[in-house]
């Protein structure tokens, strides 16, 4: 069944793993709560420094601690995950979903230089849907963000992507059958999606990651193959960090529409020198009655933050989260200040009955978003919840801690982007 009758019919859904969830690869039994939390935040530094990476921003700017300790550069550093299968039979992969990347990318046999995988990696040669892609095509055209260019004999159209980290990878580019398992049970079969095949990958990729599924704004995303198909619009909902259910919900198509009480939108804009990323403007946040008026990043047009859902923390300038922290103890009452004890996080509270917080409303242009506590702070374990927002000069992102029990839809065509209150454990 195409993608394409699937989403006319209605659109569909599918499941996101949280990287932490017993039922991911990555999951590490012999991590305590707190090593896991502080590896999330970890993984947000370094998701700044590739991000950086991508927008050519010196990146000899400082971070608030830009050790290596708390910069946990990995490649394939999302934290959301996706069971695909690609080519006929149907492969199974299981990718990381990332809205800060485009292409859609596996390792695949014959390896001149693969980094070590738990996986089988995907042989093109078992897949009779499979075909290189020619230099003068337009899937080649649309990857020129990606370094596309010719084979040596100027037959295939190759692709490269470097890493803020020195990662690379690259190959041959490929029309092939993605298959989604959307969330009805029925697969989803995408035929002719453009993905790239990689021969050599190398650096700081984890061998319990396998593919990453790109869902930014370039062309060669998953959001923009599926172009018209889905009307342009996804939205996801994110369970809370800490939630027992270990599925959040993405949705495309009609499935994907926002509506009815509660819901806000602000515009969503783009940058047509950076189409990857989603910027929104941010105008303020409010902590009860003290209003903290944001600057953010000097990128992305009009827009001053990235939303992104591979972004576990909120990161702000230096100034900002001073203000921010210090509204926030100041209006804290009851409870008991406490460390984190990984040392990661500055701000952190016993979450006792006595612990009340102060409302916390982000102003986006057009939007008052109220967030709720688990918005604001983070479970590190039971007895210690952090502040989830995190001093960097670099970039500003609004992270998926924030975006948790929202529906988050993005209508491309219109260019907005809207909140709605829900419990996606419901979902």
């Amino acid at each position: 069944m195409s993608a394409f009758v699937d989403a006319q019919s209605g659109g569909f859904s599918i499941n996101l793993v949280h990287r932490d969830s017993e039922s991911s690869p990555f999951y590490n039994p012999k991590e305590t709560p707190a090593r896991r939390v502080g590896n999330a935040g970890r993984r947000s530094i370094g998701r700044v420094h590739r991000f950086s990476h991508m927008l050519h921003l010196n990146s000899s700017r400082s971070i608030s601690d830009p050790s290596d300790p708390d910069a946990q550069l990995t490649a394939n550093n999302g934290e959301y995950l996706v069971n695909i299968s690609l080519g006929t039979p149907p492969f199974p992969i299981v990718a990381i979903a990332d809205t800060g990347s485009d292409i859609i990318w596996t390792q695949c046999k014959p390896c001149t230089d693969c980094y070590k995988q738990d996986a089988p990696l995907f042989d093109p040669k078992s897949s009779s849907s499979y075909r290189t892609v020619s230099c003068s095509s337009n899937a080649c055209n649309s990857l020129q963000s990606e370094g596309s260019s010719c084979s040596s004999d100027g037959s295939v159209c190759e692709y490269q992507v470097s890493y803020g980290d020195q990662s690379h990878t690259q190959g041959d580019v490929a029309a092939e059958t993605l298959t989604l398992e959307s969330k009805t049970g029925n697969p989803v079969a995408l035929p002719k999606t453009v993905i790239g095949c990689g021969h050599d990958n190398a650096g700081t990729f984890s061998p319990k990651g396998s593919g990453i599924v790109g869902l930014g704004g370039g062309p060669a995303s998953l959001v923009s193959q599926l172009g018209s198909s889905i009307g342009g619009k996804f939205s996801y909902c994110m369970v809370p960090y800490a939630a027992a259910k270990p599925t959040s919900l993405m949705n495309f198509g009609t499935n994907a529409v926002v509506s009815g009480n509660g819901v806000l939108s602000t515009p969503l804009i783009s940058d047509p020198s950076q189409p990857t990323f989603y910027f929104l403007q941010l105008e303020a946040v409010s902590v009860g009655s003290k209003k903290i008026a944001f600057q953010g990043s000097s990128i992305g047009g009009s827009g001053n933050i990235i939303i992104d859902s591979g972004t576990t923390l909120t990161l702000v300038p230096t100034d900002f989260f001073s203000q921010l922290s210090d509204a926030v103890e100041t209006q804290v009452t009851g409870g008991t200040k406490t460390s984190d004890p990984e040392g990661f996080f500055s701000l952190c509270y016993v979450p006792d009955s006595s612990l009340k917080l102060p409302p916390v409303t982000a102003h986006f242009k057009g939007a008052d978003v109220v967030l709720t506590s688990d918005n604001i702070f983070i479970q590190v374990n039971d007895k210690v919840v952090c502040l989830a927002f995190y001093a960097n000069d670099q970039l500003s992102i609004y992270g998926n801690v924030a975006q948790q029990n929202f529906l988050i839809g993005y209508d491309l065509p219109k260019q907005t982007l809207s909140f709605k209150p829900t419990d996606c454990t419901n979902t």
